[in-house]
């Protein structure tokens, strides 16, 4: 039986590259994200080795969507054996002038979403006894930023979600687990280097060093990297990784 991916946030960076290595190992792929035309692009990148493909739009902040969304992709693909929770945003702000509208829009898109779509998938898993969720959770679930305050939090308990519901659902057969990347190779942080120059004067290098200093290996991690771990993760071979944080990070310490 083809299982069926849903990937949130699977538009670009690192969603985009989960659901073309997914679809290339012979899932079928639901992408869900906030622009019809970003993930009709992904989708168009897929793998012919599945045509079992669709794209949904929607906010996962929104609770009500969610559901209406999670409602749309099983009758498209069937049930859904394999949830990737990966929509997220970071902003920066230094915490004294983060104001309780962003606060609550970082908590809201990367940890309420995180309940929402996995409480919309959760009760078919259990009555199925089968599952695979996967959330992808930042080195930021297990150290703190600078800067990034609000987004950090929301990490820590994203994590901490993961690690409780894997002891409930473990006996049910279902994992659940976190893939926390470091600083990855995506428009997130191309557009952070950008700024950084534009309110610094530094080069693009000495810009880009901030992020990749935290890596003993003096690079940010390939967005397919994260995509290799969460395939793995959804295998046969890893069914005893539960409630696990998974750092794709150089050995960044630390945590």
């Amino acid at each position: 039986m083809i299982k069926h991916a849903l990937i949130t946030g699977a538009g670009t960076g690192i969603g985009a590259s989960i659901a073309a290595t997914l679809a290339t190992a012979g899932f079928s792929i639901t992408l869900l994200g906030r622009r019809q035309d970003v993930l009709e692009s992904a989708a168009a990148k897929l793998d012919t080795a599945t045509e079992n493909s669709q794209c949904i739009v929607c906010d996962v902040g929104s609770e009500s969507r969610v559901k209406q969304a999670f409602t749309q992709a099983r009758s498209g693909l069937g049930d859904i054996q394999i949830l990737v929770n990966c929509a997220g945003i970071a902003p920066t702000s230094p915490f004294h002038k983060l104001s309780g509208k962003q606060w609550n829009e970082v908590l809201n898109v990367n940890l309420n979403g995180v309940f929402y779509c996995t409480a919309a998938v959760i009760e078919q898993m259990r009555q199925n006894r089968y599952g695979r969720i996967i959330n992808i959770a930042s080195t930021a679930s297990l150290r703190g930023y600078a800067y990034v305050s609000a987004y950090t939090a929301a990490k820590h308990g994203v994590l901490g979600l993961t690690r409780a519901l894997a002891l409930e659902t473990a006996p049910l057969g279902i994992t659940v687990n976190a893939v926390c990347p470091g600083y990855t190779d995506t428009e997130i942080i191309a557009q952070a280097v950008t700024n950084i120059m534009k309110a610094t004067g530094q080069s693009r290098q000495q810009a880009m060093a901030n992020f990749t200093s935290t890596n003993p290996q003096g690079r940010l991690i390939d967005p397919e990297e994260v995509a290799a771990t969460v395939l793995w993760l959804c295998s046969d071979s890893a069914r005893s990784v539960n409630g696990q944080a998974i750092s794709v990070c150089g050995g960044e310490t630390n945590f």
